[in-house]
């Protein structure tokens, strides 16, 4: 599916967008011709550079014949039209993973988040739009925030899927489509990392409040949702992974493991919400099941598929809805560990 194709990954060199490289280098969808990580962050490109060239330290040098390589690094921002238009005027498959998506970062600095998270996304459309760029599919990354928002973060996104799902209509020859998911195990900024920290530190360990819930995936999972939309989804359609979810106390029970640290109940952050939700009772009434996904079809009737005959969704789907019992939970934690362990070590055999 991927064979030769000329690939954008736009904030390839965040948490989702490492674990999004490593996969399309893989040569699971076929071997590109080439994979553009395009960043703002000339340091992180740096180190993604050398960890994808098994190196640990390097000289200048290490950025020669950049553009000559499967795995290519553009510095440049999204929130540039022409940086943007620069990085896509070759590109046939675009993944939009840049993002400013830390919730209380963007209260705090709600324009910001507006030029990142919605200029960036219409500078995407904009230079496919007004070039004809031959760019055949845009894979917008989103979050559960954008539904029914209540953040800053989760507004933005939610416009971001708006833009695509519009972009349909004017950019007829490119399939724009999104995911949509919650909470990503390990990612930066996630409760995860915050949680061994905490304990590696002998506590306390920061609760929001006993009641919240969050739906739990891995990375690898994030990317399975972004290739199912990649092959399945039809122009402006929205995929939305069935994930387990569980109350964020007990994901810290489970870590702390009966050790001797206090947990601490500090209340919600600003912008945050209770329980995560990931369709919404409105959108639930367009939302279908498609292998093993839940797809939100398009609101805009010209974007409608008149061949969908699958019967949709009976109410919205939230992090509260089937909780993971504690033994459950525990065990996904584990298998979640032995499998970044494994990861790790892959790596770590690359750059011995």
């Amino acid at each position: 599916m991927l064979s030769d194709k000329k690939i954008v990954v736009t904030g390839g060199t965040g948490s989702l967008g490492k674990v999004l490289v490593r996969r399309l280098l893989s040569g699971e969808l076929g071997t590109p011709q080439k994979i553009v990580v395009f960043s703002r962050d000339e340091a992180k490109q740096h180190e993604l550079r050398l960890a994808f060239q098994g190196r640990r330290v390097a000289t200048d040098e290490v950025i020669y014949h950049n553009f000559e390589r499967l795995l290519q690094f553009q510095v440049g921002d999204v929130r540039d039209y022409h940086s943007v238009n620069a990085a896509l005027r070759n590109a046939d498959i675009v993944f939009h993973a840049a993002a400013l998506k830390q919730v209380p970062t963007c209260e705090y600095f709600p324009f910001e988040a507006v030029a990142t998270n919605v200029v960036g996304t219409e500078n995407i459309v904009r230079a496919i739009r007004e070039n004809q760029l031959p760019v055949k599919t845009v894979v917008g990354i989103s979050t559960d925030k954008a539904c029914k928002p209540v953040s800053v973060m989760g507004m933005t996104k939610a416009i971001q899927e708006r833009i695509f799902v519009r972009a349909n209509l004017d950019c007829p020859e490119t399939r724009f489509i999104c995911v949509r998911y919650g909470n990503v195990l390990a990612s930066r900024g996630s409760v995860i990392p915050l949680f061994h920290d905490q304990i590696r530190r002998g506590g306390p360990v920061t609760i929001t409040t006993e009641g919240m819930t969050r739906f739990l995936m891995s990375l690898n999972e994030a990317v399975d949702t972004i290739f199912a939309a990649l092959k399945h989804a039809n122009k402006g359609d929205i995929f939305v992974p069935r994930v387990p979810s569980a109350r964020v106390i007990d994901v810290a029970e489970a870590l702390i493991d009966g050790r001797p640290i206090e947990t601490r109940v500090i209340g919600i952050r600003p912008g945050e919400k209770l329980h995560e939700v990931l369709i919404s009772e409105e959108e639930a009434h367009h939302t279908v099941e498609r292998n093993s996904y839940y797809v939100i079809t398009p609101m805009l009737p010209e974007l409608r598929s008149s061949c969908e005959d699958a019967r949709p969704l009976a109410r919205e789907y939230s992090s509260a809805d089937d909780v993971l019992p504690k033994a459950a939970l525990a065990e996904l934690l584990t298998r979640h560990k032995l499998q970044v362990d494994e990861e790790a070590a892959v790596d770590e055999e690359l750059l011995a």
